[in-house]
């Protein structure tokens, strides 16, 4: 089960990023506390093991940028050996600053790759002026850098996804979809050729912002799709940040009881023979 991520003992939680200096008790403690809910999530789900590749796929958000972080300190601390790459897709968008993540990267010392391909033009082209491009945006890019993972021999591929995303990606489904899926913080791809994890699973968005601004990671916007107004994630990050005011540590209890699920207490046939229940013989 994972930890509850959001105690009340915890400090850190009240503290604006804004208050929080390099080296402080807070600053150490929300370091401690994301190295330790990232070192637990990849525990849970076996996520990385003894000599693995990772390609840890950097957007330039705040959430990427963490997850790179915090893979670096496990590589340095862990006692399993395995190789990070970091891989990013310069998809020639209008205006994107090509020179941000490089730089980063080259003063991190990591390794990476930058991978180029025009994929702004064909969503742009394809997509109908007002309607959310994210979709198609984020299928294109799954392809290019799935593909990638297995031309290079990647055993994992890393996603910066955390609790939220989680959360928010589980009531999209069942508004918008009427089914009930999130985001495994571990899944094999449909072909079965990639294994995708995300180690950030326990960590709340909060936490990662609070990180980032500690950091000054140089965060490249999502002009493409990031602007666009109305879309449907937004109404659900709305509708979950009312619940936490109104009720505080409602996002993390609905996280917990997706990895308690009760499949005799739903109502999907595939998942439980209720056509052949009877009662027990006398």
């Amino acid at each position: 089960m994972p930890p509850d991520s959001t105690t009340a003992n915890d400090q850190t939680m009240s503290v604006p990023a804004t208050a929080l200096q390099p080296g402080s008790v807070n600053a150490n403690k929300l370091a401690k506390r994301l190295r330790r809910l990232t070192g637990q999530a990849i525990a849970d789900y076996r996520m990385i093991e003894d000599g693995d590749r990772v390609m840890v796929c950097l957007s330039g958000g705040k959430d990427s940028y963490t997850l790179l972080d915090m893979l670096l300190h496990l590589q340095a601390k862990a006692p399993v050996s395995f190789e990070l790459r970091a891989v990013n897709l310069d998809q020639k968008q209008p205006g994107f600053p090509e020179h941000v993540l490089p730089a980063y990267l080259d003063d991190t010392g990591v390794d990476y790759e930058i991978l180029e391909q025009d994929t702004y033009s064909v969503v742009t082209d394809k997509v109908p002026e007002g309607r959310t491009m994210c979709g198609l945006c984020s299928r294109l890019r799954r392809g290019i850098l799935y593909r990638y993972a297995r031309e290079n021999g990647f055993t994992k591929i890393a996603l910066g996804h955390h609790r939220d995303d989680i959360v928010e990606t589980l009531f999209l489904n069942m508004f918008f979809g009427g089914r009930m899926a999130a985001m495994p913080p571990k899944l094999k791809s449909d072909d079965g050729a990639n294994v995708v994890i995300r180690p950030l699973a326990y960590c709340t968005e909060r936490d990662i912002g609070k990180w980032a601004a500690l950091q000054e990671y140089p965060i490249i916007p999502c002009n493409l799709c990031g602007s666009q107004d109305n879309l449907q994630r937004q109404v659900i990050k709305s509708m979950l940040a009312d619940w936490e005011r109104t009720a505080p540590g409602r996002t993390e209890q609905i996280f917990r009881s997706m990895t308690r699920i009760a499949p005799s207490q739903l109502a999907d046939t595939d998942l439980f023979d209720f056509a052949g229940l009877r009662p027990d013989p006398d």
